[in-house]
């Protein structure tokens, strides 16, 4: 058997697989305060929610360190609406333990300016996926810059051990199912996975694997069977697909190895073939994209629907 060494750290859906961050000429340097992240934010009144959420969960002292770090900042009025969704009043309802890899997951290690971003995925310092693998966000550039479906309002706040990025919506840990709704790259899966009503079950707690088919995957099965979309298929039809997707437990990249892998499709396996860094699964599908770790799981992209 031969272990998959991961092949990608960062990489773009979309597009398939460009990089997260792109160089900047020192022309371009913002520049930087001497205050540091936390003191930049103690600063801004617009900041005054997150600093007393970062108090609560002990986080100041960490993010006054050497860092440097890139922190998306959401604005009091961003925790607010968060409130209201969660149904509590504010900071003080919520314990250190729940503001603690909310917080986390707006931070990536790096200075990262708005001039070196580019779309794909990047480690967040949340490591409260399974096994302790660190959540992931999609940040995605097109004329604005959104960070898993919340958007940059304020871009390259400096300070002396990183960057701030002003964002209006705070970013909760994504499960395997809001990973696929936050890139528009697996469109087409999430509306197969809300017609086959499997959303509910693959937010649960898992672990889950999904081998996630992108859109142009579902182009493919659209002409192999004759039909024009999801709107075309039962959901009869799609949740034996579904299922024949997803496997019980969180296997990285590093951890595939060559063999048949049971599916949550009752008595169905799928072929797994590792050769050096590829891997296909059944002869005709390829990974092309790994390890976009989740709270419940891990995504690795397919480039062809698997069918039992």
């Amino acid at each position: 058997m031969q272990k998959l060494k991961s092949k990608l750290q960062y990489f773009f859906i979309a597009l398939l697989m460009a990089g997260v961050f792109t160089s900047c000429s020192k022309d371009d340097e913002p520049v930087v305060d001497s205050k540091n992240i936390v003191q930049t934010a103690v600063s801004d009144p617009q900041f005054s929610i997150l600093v007393s959420a970062l108090q609560k969960a002990n986080l100041v002292t960490a993010l006054e360190g050497t860092g440097p770090f890139t922190v998306f900042a959401p604005t009091n009025t961003a925790f607010n609406t968060l409130f209201t969704q969660l149904g509590v009043s504010g900071i003080d309802d919520l314990s250190a333990e729940i503001l603690t890899p909310i917080l986390l997951n707006h931070v990536v290690s790096g200075s990262v300016k708005s001039s070196d971003i580019a779309t794909g995925y990047a480690n967040t310092l949340n490591n409260s996926g399974p096994g302790q693998n660190f959540i992931k966000v999609f940040i995605e550039k097109t004329t604005t810059v959104k960070v898993d479906g919340s958007t940059v309002t304020t871009a390259d706040i400096m300070a002396s051990n990183g960057v701030i990025h002003v964002i209006d919506k705070v970013i909760i840990p994504a499960s395997v199912v809001n990973h696929a709704i936050n890139n528009p790259g697996f469109s087409t899966l999430v509306q197969a996975v809300l017609k086959a009503d499997l959303a509910s079950a693959l937010s649960a707690t898992g672990p889950f694997t999904v081998f996630a088919p992108t859109n142009e995957a579902f182009e493919k099965l659209f002409t192999v069977l004759g039909v024009s979309g999801i709107a075309d298929l039962s959901a009869d039809q799609l949740t034996p697909i579904l299922l024949y997707h997803v496997l019980a437990g969180n296997v990285t990249a590093s951890q595939v190895m060559s063999g048949s892998a049971p599916t949550l499709k009752s008595g169905s396996n799928i072929d797994v073939v590792v050769t050096g860094t590829n891997v296909k699964l059944n002869g005709n599908s390829n990974v092309i994209a790994t390890d976009v770790q989740g709270t419940n799981g891990v995504i690795h992209a397919i480039d062809t629907v698997l069918l039992p």
